[in-house]
């Protein structure tokens, strides 16, 4: 439908101005060019959609119920009355021919111009995959696409939203309202990944779940499916289901460049522009959305306006020029407040600031570099974003700032500045220290004065910075101020790391106290100091989630160290190797065939027997190592885990099937030790060993965990270690029968597994605590072996699937594809809807 609203002036002196796009930049640029000349250009504007020019922005409230299309309305039909713009509404421009210097509509129409200004934004990015042109396939970008998910809304039933970025979660969230069932499906492991780092991107997330929400990340859309032509759900790559009434399509933007590149103008993401929003054509001037300038594009409103400004400066002739933005984003996502600007990516000589309330569910995080502010995140208190983004534009040094900073703006101007200790010492009695567990400074004190002299014996008596830990500051300081020179300072815990104030064994008690199931919920709870943790603290809570939690936690792979991440251990050359695993050292015909046809296959240049009984080939390339896995896999082998933090071996002698001294079947009951205990994720390798009688054979007294049989029983011994400090193991005790010694050995593992500290051995853990301590867990209580081996059995239901299977089957193919063949990958970044 072609429509104009006021009589064009006639024709004149004034040059033709013809804009091709009536949305938000294309109406912009025009407002900014009347204020500066009104009478330079006769204005035509068309635009694609049937009506005035409308904020897209607020198109969310739209779908929510909060507003009607009235009130987004920018410019109604009086404002092209008043200022002699002829609109042609609902009527696309098909083409444009700049020899003769007119465009051409779909409807046939034909306008000449003197200059042309191509505003026409960007399209919605629609996935390539099977099913997507079903009914009910719906983008969000206008307001055809809200009257569609209204009218699916209408009848109920689930929806699924594909793209977790503010496009898609706004979607979401109208659905929401409106009453249906929403799942939110996200490419990446972070909803928001470009305005929000992992941690605001976990609390999001969190919160969204709290109000209905399912919210499915790290997932890949397969296919779309449909019945008779409607849309039914859709499957994820790892052949998940998820029903779905209406399929919204929110996976990104791309500038819109079609028109311009079919007429010829230079391009690349989008319209190549200069500082004066001028294109390779000099009558042709583009902006907004579609455009690229100094190797960037915007999706943001800000910078949008910015170009604006510049382009009707030069075409009014003001000297002016458009320089690049900074931006920054302040959002409220489905009344989530947000606060995102510049670069918080961190990396080499920047620095991070972090203040986490789990209480309240804020998390703040600034990001400095040569004493300069250059990034901030904000999530739940974004009260001093403004402050924090005029910083970061004026690029000035903060190191007076600095000790306040995190706080905000009346707090970094004066508060921090002032003597924290006679602050501290100023408090009341029954000053709050300690809102977790209710503490006040009175109590604290009394328990210091009574002999509490450091940080652990304060929360061991009065519970003071025992929970959260966002006090430990306040209580340092009270230990300071009340035993003065008498008080060390230092705390003799070790810290788990730099990250935090915690040492492992609170970090592990709170995970449990608290049910904590992720890593960011670990790191908001506990006041990580640091946003993402680091290198050290990330694999460690990896693996005390995964015990504490079995079933509850999913592995997050990129915690883990490479080999773990590989299922292979890497060489010196960058090739991998492969040891399959041989139950208690035993081998047959048919996986001895595998193996050479393997050595054989992928050209592996030495196959090794190790000293764990297993036969490790070396050699393998990366690309090759699902192959390998799977030819292994298909001879009845699973992967022996020698990259692990688990359970390696379980080596055997020979016993009493065969050898003349066996007392026992060893080789039997190491093939069911190790059917028992393989898979299991450890705090560190973990080795066992069965000698069918005190000779030793299998040298089960240098091992993590060691059966010695004898004529009675079993004698069972723990703590060894054959490495470079060789450690006999002590002698736990004796049993009578195979299956107590079973139980044994699953109760020692589940107890080293619970209170080892990440990368502590036996022999050093036991060490540490004592042998006695040991002991009195697992035999002063005649229930306790029965407990910890059922708490070990129940979490090995989650830990013995084969990784080379699932690798094999083509999971995580992109892991192992060579450098050279992989295919670029096309990343299209979720974008605000300008």
């Amino acid at each position: 439908m072609t429509f104009d609203t006021g009589a064009p002036p006639p024709k004149g002196s004034r040059e033709r101005l013809v804009v091709i796009g009536n949305g938000m930049a294309g109406c912009r640029a025009v407002e900014e060019i009347l204020a500066r000349d009104p009478n330079r250009f006769e204005i035509t504007i068309f635009g694609a959609e049937p009506r005035v020019n409308y904020n897209r922005i607020m198109l969310s409230p739209v779908l929510a119920g909060d507003k009607s299309f009235d009130e987004i309305v920018i410019n109604g039909a009086d404002w092209y009355t008043d200022n002699g713009i002829t609109l042609v509404s609902g009527d696309r421009v098909d083409h444009i021919d700049r020899a003769h210097k007119c465009v051409v509509a779909r409807s046939g129409r034909v306008e000449p111009y003197d200059t042309l200004l191509i505003a026409t934004g960007s399209d919605p990015f629609i996935i390539p995959i099977p099913g997507h042109d079903l009914d009910g396939v719906v983008t969000f970008r206008d307001l055809d696409d809200v009257d569609k998910m209204l009218a699916a809304a209408e009848k109920g039933g689930d929806a699924v939203v594909i793209g977790g970025g503010l496009l898609g979660l706004e979607a979401a969230h109208g659905l929401s309202l409106r009453g249906m069932k929403v799942t939110v499906v996200h490419l990446m492991p972070t909803l928001m990944e470009r305005q929000l780092d992992e941690a605001a991107g976990y609390l999001l997330k969190t919160e969204l779940e709290r109000r209905g929400q399912t919210i499915l990340t790290g997932a890949n859309t397969k296919a779309i499916h449909g019945l008779d032509g409607k849309v039914v759900g859709i499957e994820l790559e790892d052949g998940t289901r998820v029903k779905a009434d209406i399929v919204v399509m929110a996976a990104g933007i791309r500038p819109s460049t079609g028109l311009a590149k079919a007429a010829g103008l230079e391009c690349e993401r989008g319209v190549m522009v200069d500082d004066h929003m001028v294109t390779s054509d000099p009558d042709v001037l583009a902006v907004g959305e579609c455009v690229q300038h100094r190797g960037l594009c915007y999706g943001l409103v800000a910078p949008l306006w910015e170009m604006c400004r510049a382009l009707a400066d030069h075409v009014t002739d003001a000297p002016s020029g458009y320089l690049g933005s900074v931006t920054s984003t302040k959002l409220k996502v489905s009344g989530i407040d947000l606060f995102s600007a510049g670069d918080f990516s961190g990396g080499e000589g920047c620095e991070d600031i972090v203040l986490r309330d789990a209480a309240r569910g804020v998390y703040k995080r600034v990001v400095l570099k040569d004493d300069k502010l250059v990034g901030a995140v904000l999530y739940g208190d974004t009260a001093d974003g403004s402050w924090y983004f005029d910083l970061l534009k004026k690029g000035e040094s903060v190191a007076d700032l600095r000790e306040g900073l995190i706080f905000g703006q009346a707090f970094a101007s004066g508060g921090a500045l002032a003597d924290p200790n006679a602050a501290v010492a100023n408090l009341s009695d029954e000053a709050e220290i300690c809102g977790c567990n209710g503490v006040s400074k009175g109590t604290v004190v009394k328990s210091i004065l009574a002999g509490a002299c450091s940080l652990d014996a304060v929360r061991s008596t009065c519970k003071a910075s025992a929970s959260c830990g966002s006090c430990t500051g306040l209580v340092e300081l009270l230990l300071s101020l009340t035993m003065g020179e008498d008080y060390g300072g230092a705390r003799e815990v070790k810290t788990l790391c730099k990250c935090t104030s915690f040492g492992h064994d609170d970090v592990r008690r709170l995970i449990v106290e608290k049910q904590l199931k992720s890593i960011p919920q670990v790191m908001q709870e506990l006041h990580w100091s640091t946003p993402d943790g680091c290198a050290s603290c990330r694999p460690a809570l990896n693996y005390y989630l995964l015990c504490a939690l079995p079933g509850a936690y999913v592995d997050d792979q990129k915690s883990r160290f490479v080999n773990e991440r590989m299922h292979a251990n890497i060489q010196k050359d960058g090739t991998y190797s492969v040891v399959p695993r041989m139950w208690g050292g035993l081998t047959n015909p048919r996986e001895l065939r595998a193996i050479a046809d393997v050595v054989e296959k992928f050209n592996a240049p030495m196959v090794k027997v190790t000293g764990g009984q297993r036969l490790d080939i070396f050699g393998i390339r990366k690309e090759d190592l699902p192959a390998v896995w799977a030819d292994l896999n298909a001879a009845g082998m699973v992967s022996g885990h020698a990259y692990g933090k688990s359970l390696r071996t379980v080596k055997t002698c020979v016993g009493s099937e065969w050898c003349r001294f066996g007392t026992q079947d060893s080789t039997g009951l190491g093939v069911k030790i190790e059917q028992m205990t393989w898979g299991s994720w450890m705090p560190h390798k973990f080795k066992i060993a069965v000698s069918g009688c005190p000779r030793n054979c299998a040298e089960a007294t240098i091992k993590d965990f060691g059966v010695v049989c004898v004529d009675s029983g079993y004698e069972l011994h723990v703590g060894g270690n054959g490495g470079i400090k060789v450690r006999a193991t002590d002698f736990l005790c004796k049993v009578a029968t195979e299956e107590e010694a079973m139980d044994v050995c699953a109760a020692f593992t589940q107890l080293y597994r619970e209170e080892a500290h990440y990368l502590e051995r036996t022999a050093p853990w036991i060490e540490r605590v004592g042998l006695d301590h040991i002991k009195s867990r697992l035999l002063d209580d005649p229930d306790a072996i029965r407990r910890y081996a059922a708490r070990f059995r129940y979490s090995q239901q989650f830990s013995q699937d084969d990784p080379w299977a699932k690798r094999a089957s083509g999971e995580r193919r992109d892991l192992h594809a060579h450098i050279a063949t992989v295919r670029p990958l096309v990343v299209t970044p979720e974008m605000e809807n300008a």
